[in-house]
């Protein structure tokens, strides 16, 4: 089946709020390029500027983390009602939350059934280490990530996930074409076991890790690849908008 490819750009803990409006200009016209949704993920504090700029236009808006509950005495977190006030999409269970904030699978399993109760498209990021990787536990690494944060309820209303294994992000050693084939291909076999195929066949996995201009169109060429969750390059206006338009021309 055609799934609509993605292009999201994750800008992690980067930038000021004039920083995040020069990168909005710069971004002019990604929202006319057609057969891709484009999904910007600012910081917290750029949130409601970055969703006032493209308000209206065909740009989705994502926080980077939420909490599980709707408020309470969490001081520092941000519960899913506020990011739904700013935001329509959140990314969860990133690699670096995994690593330097002890997010676990069964944390994200909360996490996903929030952001469906309250509306917001999320993102579920999985991948292995570099230890893992070079002891073959990649497969089964990706098996427990899926299969704990999904586990017995029927998938949140358009699921998106994003293979990004950790040895790659931000090392600029991307995987091969073929091992993020091999990786989103597995994560398909899951959801196929867990979900059955008709639904599996629906959700798009993306790839992240070392995304550029020159290497993306590799990267779409393959059929269980369905986009790109793109670090660094999503902070240079003309480079997201060469790989969203490398994504775009892949359908």
């Amino acid at each position: 089946m055609t799934r609509t490819p993605i292009a999201a750009g994750n800008w992690k803990m980067n930038g000021t709020n004039a920083e995040a409006r020069a990168l909005c200009r710069g971004l002019a016209g990604i929202d006319a390029i057609d057969s891709v949704d484009v999904v910007l993920s600012p910081s917290f504090t750029q949130l409601p500027l970055v969703r006032d700029f493209w308000r209206g236009a065909n740009v989705h808006i994502a926080g980077q983390n939420m909490h599980t509950q709707p408020s309470g005495a969490y001081t520092g977190e941000i519960s899913p009602v506020q990011l739904a006030e700013v935001a329509d999409w959140v990314i969860l269970g990133h690699s670096e939350r995994r690593q330097f904030f002890c997010e676990d699978d069964q944390a994200l399993a909360l996490k996903l059934r929030a952001a469906e109760a309250h509306s917001l498209t999320p993102i579920l990021c999985v991948g292995e280490s570099e230890a893992e990787r070079e002891n073959q536990r990649t497969s089964a690494v990706l098996t427990r990530q899926v299969s704990v944060a999904l586990g017995d309820s029927p998938a949140p209303s358009g699921l998106v996930i994003a293979y990004e294994p950790v040895w790659a992000i931000g090392t600029g050693q991307a995987a091969t074409p073929d091992e993020a084939q091999a990786a989103c291909a597995h994560i398909r076999s899951v959801l196929t076991e867990t979900l059955g195929a008709e639904t599996a066949d629906t959700v798009r996995i993306l790839y992240g890790g070392s995304v550029n201009p020159s290497n993306i169109a590799d990267f779409m060429a393959q059929p269980d690849v369905d986009g790109a969750l793109v670090g660094g390059a999503s902070l240079q206006a003309d480079a997201f908008l060469a790989i969203t338009q490398a994504i775009a021309d892949s359908v």
